[in-house]
């Protein structure tokens, strides 16, 4: 009979180790995860604890219950890979199902759907082609040109690229005839061949047919569930006419006469489970159950959103009930694990409870967080303590990187016998004495009989491998990044002015080597500044900029940075007066409604990103503090700004205030209109729109309640800014795509902000905006974070060519998709739209753009919205913040006619969904390209991670300068220091005014220590190969703000490029003591076998009582100069003991210091 069983005291990580033992008993296992991050890190555990063991991992579908949108392709093809391999087993062999609680809800095709739909592909056989691509259209592989994606293929002549399931990259076939000469794996973006493979196997990829058999059972499903009289249904059009459709997944039981759960598919003889599985599959199947009520009411009642209809399949023909977990539950014997302990309880008689006899492990939190006691140290002695106790000792990284950076960090502080391991069978044949450095996702270390696992957060009380994101990254540090140095390029050096880097040079410094960056000064005088201080530099421009060179020593520099410190400080405090201004009107305290607020926000389909949270907290902060909020919300496109906007809008206008949402078009103000509509369907709040597309009468009428107050939210163009409207009680202002807004708008929008709450939301803000943000004038919150799942656009800059683009048209028509054409004039359009129609003779092309009437438009973009038309052809009147999931490919016309930051607007169109995007930027094929717009489709190109808008627009302040930010004037002081450096004092002006109130204190100038510890300090050439890729290694090394910064960067580094040379370790240790030199107030450390002289900034010693109490505590070895010097005398004839006993040393005068 089948037994369940509770085990209890199984920290997670062990889990895997008694799921491996389960599996040596039962031989068949399935275990089921809470969720898609606890299947990841349990393959990771079951391989550490058992490599030869067949792990088949099975996830769910990455989309909520009755979507509209696909499951990823990347899941799909991850999920018929397993299912597909669960039917290719032996009956003898031993294997573990890791599957999710989602993923074994939800039925899957029958067995007989992977009879005969897998192929083995030898070299050297032969293979009929015409039989190779009829079994690759009947497994649901999609024809492309270009195989990018998991899923495609692509035939040119005897060669056939495919991209199967369960590979991590495309394979390319080789045929001379009918025999397969080769088979090579190549990278899909840039198509070149990276290996070559013996075998390969070709697995199904889709888990819905539309062959005929598929589309008759589907059509004859369809009509039996819905009525036989169906019109203007997407979906039955599209599937009749043997076309995808994007969610035609949630329709999977009308394609097969019968579905299966995971558990028919292998003879499951035992069952694992994570804590608390029946409560979380009682949740599921509670929210699948909402979904399909919800869809089934809009249905009924025709209020469907955006018009389109949707007509949802019973949950228990796509879904498990509970009944159906029952009847899986009790078939087999059932474990259940539980981190805590268990009481034994007399009165449950249907289940055992057993131990997996582990205790709590170490508790460094005191250590942790104690300032006199080194954790590391400490850490080192209880280590030694449990060996010499006969207890092996297992220290456990998230990654390889932090694996070792926690090594190196405990070498470091005497414990040598460290070596790493890559599973547990090496652990337990390694000697006693050796700790065994492994990488294993554990949160919290425990211990078993004979065995100590130490966590990584035990020791550093966080994860390296994912630094937390509570930290604000500073504007800052986003334009260092994109602006890394390279040979040539002007830099600016804070104390000797303007120089050229000519390139990186090693020299021997206190007897060891030693990189420095070599500039090239006026009258070809060089300067060699030390790599860890590369913060002194600051990026001035490119060759191209033609800067005239300062020279060494001279007093122009000096002369000329006075002068526009000067400036800036007279700027900086009429900056400061306006904020002061602002901070000295009080406006009512607002906090959010309780429980409607709450209902309000359950209402947002997605789960909030950290960032978005934290945007939205921002604003509720601002409110409550009673003093008008000017906020600059900076996310890229579609990472949900417009949430925060609906959130402050809500709590604004149940206060009775009045709401204003202003857009720069009429598209995006419809947009806007329809989702705010739609958000705020349950509350008493009237929305109104003020734009062209509203008739004259309805705008007199909608002035006339803005003017009583019986309009609490108007969403509009510039024209809401008009003079003749009058507001009753405005108490926020919301300016959206704020880069579009030309000076006169601005000027009255200026005029609002000193008494009202003001919102500003922008994916690429304008340089002067971005500056008043970066010099903390306005309050800055950022989205920087992606929305889960969602994938970078894919980028492509060429000259124009009719086979590419029709490629890309038809292979975004087959997944279903819709397409935006973008040209940047009104009389380009009829010639594409010509060349569109012989290109793609069956597509159905809109075309629309800002001189069409408003009536007329408004049609177009509701009819490409609904699914009306595959293209949209227009003019850039699409780049406005328009949000159409469905349209994943973009192509420009023209790109080099665009600027930057409407290029990065317009490719954000696409891209909004879990499917992967495409952006084709087209130039003049017979034209050549000049200079700028050359750069502007490069940077493009090199921007294509998420979340890279605020970059751009830094690069964007780099290429034009920000002007003055107080109006009239343009900056010619930016030419006079570089951007960077202007940037920097412009910030210490602000911070100076703000605490000096207004008064002549001088700042301080920034500064830097000079050390000299006679150890190597670089990172070699054989490390990190390319130069440019070295330079901004330097530069982010020089950056890093604290001890944790720095673990955190050397797990990183070691991640990207390996196990980190003593070079750099010894640079990373340059880094600590400079922080602690900066701290204590010491300008030069020179350290050597004898010990170090420690020189103080201006001769000025912080505290000299407690300078007095260190010299005492060291006695005779350490004395103060009567020049202000401070001799510390050592043996310290290794470079580890020198460096060690200098930091210690160091921090000791910094401890005084403080």
């Amino acid at each position: 009979m089948a037994t369940y069983t509770k085990v209890s005291n199984t920290p997670l990580g062990w889990d895997a180790n008694l799921v491996v033992a389960i599996t040596n008993e039962h031989n068949r296992v399935l275990h089921i995860c809470r969720d898609d991050a606890r299947l990841e890190d349990m393959e990771q555990c079951l391989y550490f604890f058992e490599p030869k063991l067949n792990v088949i991992k099975i996830p769910a579908w990455d989309c909520l219950p009755y979507d509209r949108v696909s499951p990823n392709s990347e899941i799909i093809s991850q999920r018929l890979d397993g299912l597909a391999k669960l039917g290719e087993l032996q009956e003898t062999d031993p294997c573990i199902v890791l599957t999710t609680v989602n993923a074994l809800m939800q039925r899957v095709p029958p067995r007989s759907f992977f009879l005969n739909t897998s192929k083995s592909l030898q070299l050297g056989r032969e293979y009929q082609s015409h039989e190779l691509l009829n079994f690759l259209e009947d497994n649901g592989y999609l024809r492309t040109g270009t195989v990018r994606e998991p899923g495609e293929y692509a035939v040119r002549g005897g060669i056939i690229d495919v991209f199967p399931s369960g590979l991590s990259e495309p394979i390319r076939l080789d045929f001379f005839g009918d025999e397969l000469e080769a088979i090579r794996s190549f990278d899909p973006v840039s198509q070149r061949t990276v290996g070559k493979l013996k075998n390969a196997k070709l697995r199904p990829v889709a888990e819905v047919q539309l062959n005929t058999a598929g589309i008759k059972l589907f059509r004859k499903g369809y009509r039996a569930n819905f009525g036989a009289h169906i019109s203007n249904d997407p979906l039955y059009d599209a599937i009749t006419d043997g076309r995808r459709h994007a969610g035609m997944e949630h329709w999977l039981p009308l394609f097969h006469e019968q579905l299966e759960t995971i558990t028919d598919h292998f003879p499951v003889t035992a069952i694992t489970a994570d804590f608390e599985i029946n409560n979380l599959v009682n949740a599921r199947c509670e929210l699948i159950d909402d979904y399909y009520q919800s869809r089934k009411s809009l249905h009924q009642h025709k209020a469907e959103d955006g018009g389109v209809l949707y007509r949802p399949l019973p949950p228990g023909l796509l879904y498990l009930d509970t009944e159906g977990w029952d009847t899986i539950k009790r078939s087999v014997d059932f474990y259940e694990f539980s981190q805590f302990d268990i009481p034994d309880s007399s009165d449950v008689t249907d289940r055992k409870m057993t131990s997996s006899k582990t205790s709590a492990g170490l508790d460094l939190v005191e250590a942790r967080n104690s300032k006199e006691i080194n954790i590391f140290e400490h850490l080192t002695k209880v280590i030694k303590e449990n060996i010499s106790n006969k207890k092996r000792v297992v220290l456990s990284g998230f990654s390889p990187g932090s694996r070792d950076r926690v090594s190196t960090l405990l070498q470091e502080n005497g414990l040598d016998n460290i070596e790493n391991a890559d599973s547990f069978n090496e652990v337990l044949n390694s000697p006693i004495a050796t700790v065994s450095a492994v990488t294993l996702p554990i949160d919290r270390g425990f211990s078993t009989d004979g065995i100590l696992f130490l966590g990584e957060p035990d020791i550093l009380g966080e994860r390296l491998a994912r630094p937390s994101r509570k930290r604000r990254r500073k504007g800052e540090e986003f334009l260092q990044e994109v602006s890394a140095l390279s040979e040539g390029d002007y830099v600016v050096h804070v104390e000797h002015g303007i120089g050229q880097f000519s390139g990186l040079e090693t020299l021997e410094i206190g007897g060891a080597p030693h990189d420095c960056l070599r500039l090239i000064y006026s009258g070809g005088d060089k300067l060699f500044l030390p790599v860890e201080n590369i913060d002194m530099l600051s990026r001035y421009g490119s060759e191209e900029s033609r800067a005239n060179l300062d020279k060494l020593g001279g007093v122009a520099w000096q002369a000329r940075k006075a002068r526009v410190k000067k400036r800036l400080k007279d700027m900086a405090d009429q900056l400061i007066k306006i904020a002061a201004e602002r901070e000295l009107r009080t406006t009512q305290k607002i906090i959010p409604p309780a429980g409607l607020y709450d209902e309000f926000c359950a209402k947002f389909k997605y789960n909030e990103t950290e960032d978005q949270l934290r945007s939205i907290d921002d604003a509720l902060t601002d409110f409550a503090r009673g003093r008008p909020m000017d906020r600059l919300v900076c996310g890229d496109v579609g990472f949900g700004k417009t949430e925060v906007a609906l959130r402050a809008a809500m709590v604004i206008a149940m206060q009775g205030l009045q709401v204003v949402i202003v857009a720069p078009t009429t598209l995006l103000c419809r947009q806007h209109h329809q989702v705010f509509l739609e958000r705020f369907s349950e509350l008493p709040i009237k929305i109104r729109q003020l734009s062209r597309l509203v008739s004259s009468k309805d705008s007199t009428s909608i002035k006339a309640e803005l003017k009583s107050g019986d309009c609490n939210i108007i969403i509009g163009t510039h024209a809401v800014l008009g003079k003749s409207i009058e507001f009753n009680n405005l108490g926020l202002l919301i300016v959206d795509e704020e880069q579009h807004f030309g000076v006169a708008q601005k000027e009255r929008l200026k005029d609002l902000r000193s008494t009202v709450h003001v919102l500003t939301l922008t994916a690429t803000p304008i340089p002067r905006t971005l500056q008043l943000a970066m010099s903390g004038v306005r309050d800055l919150s950022l989205i920087a974070t992606p929305p889960v799942d969602r994938l970078t656009i894919r980028t492509f800059i060429m000259p124009y060519d009719g086979l590419v683009i029709k490629e890309a048209i038809e292979r975004e028509r087959n997944r279903g998709g819709q397409i935006f054409y973008v040209c940047p004039r009104v009389e380009d359009l009829p010639r594409v739209y010509d060349r569109l129609l012989k290109l793609v003779p069956d597509a159905k092309i809109g075309s629309a753009h800002g001189r069409m009437g408003a009536t007329e438009l408004e049609d177009i973009m509701s009819a490409f919205c609904e699914g009306s038309f595959d293209i949209l052809l227009s003019t850039n009147i699409v780049e406005s913040g328009l949000d159409i999931p469905n349209a994943n490919t973009i192509i420009i016309h023209r790109a080099d006619m665009f600027g930057l930051s409407q290029l990065y607007q317009l490719r954000g169109r696409v891209g909004r969904s879990k499917i992967r995007a495409y952006a084709y930027l087209t130039s003049h094929p017979s034209k050549v390209l000049n200079p700028n717009a050359k750069r502007r489709l490069e940077v493009m190109q090199t921007l294509d991670s998420l979340g890279a808008g605020f970059s751009l627009a830094s690069h964007d302040m780099d290429i034009r300068g920000a002007g003055n930010l107080l109006g009239e004037e343009q900056s010619g002081q930016v030419k006079e220091v570089g951007i960077e450096l202007y940037q920097h004092l412009l910030k210490e002006a602000v911070t100076s005014a703000r605490d000096s109130g207004f008064s002549d204190g001088e700042t301080e100038e920034y500064w830097t220590p000079q050390i000299s510890i006679g150890t190597p300090i670089l990172i070699p050439a054989t490390f990190i190969p390319d130069l440019s890729v070295r330079l901004s290694v330097y530069r982010r090394i020089a950056d890093l703000a604290d001890t944790k910064e720095i673990n955190t960067y050397a797990a990183e580094l070691t991640d990207r490029f390996g196990r980190l040379p003593q070079e750099v370790n010894n640079l990373l240790k340059v880094i600590v003591i400079k922080q602690l030199c900066r701290k204590a107030g010491i300008n030069k450390v020179d350290a050597g076998p004898r010990g170090a002289i420690v020189s103080f900034r201006n001769d000025d010693v912080k505290n000299l009582s407690g300078l007095i109490e260190l010299l005492g505590k060291y006695k005779q070895s350490t004395q103060l100069r009567s020049d202000h010097k401070l001799v510390h005398k050592r043996n310290w004839e290794k470079s580890v003991d020198r460096v060690r006993g200098l930091t210690i040393l160091i921090q000791d005068l910094a401890a005084i210091a403080e």
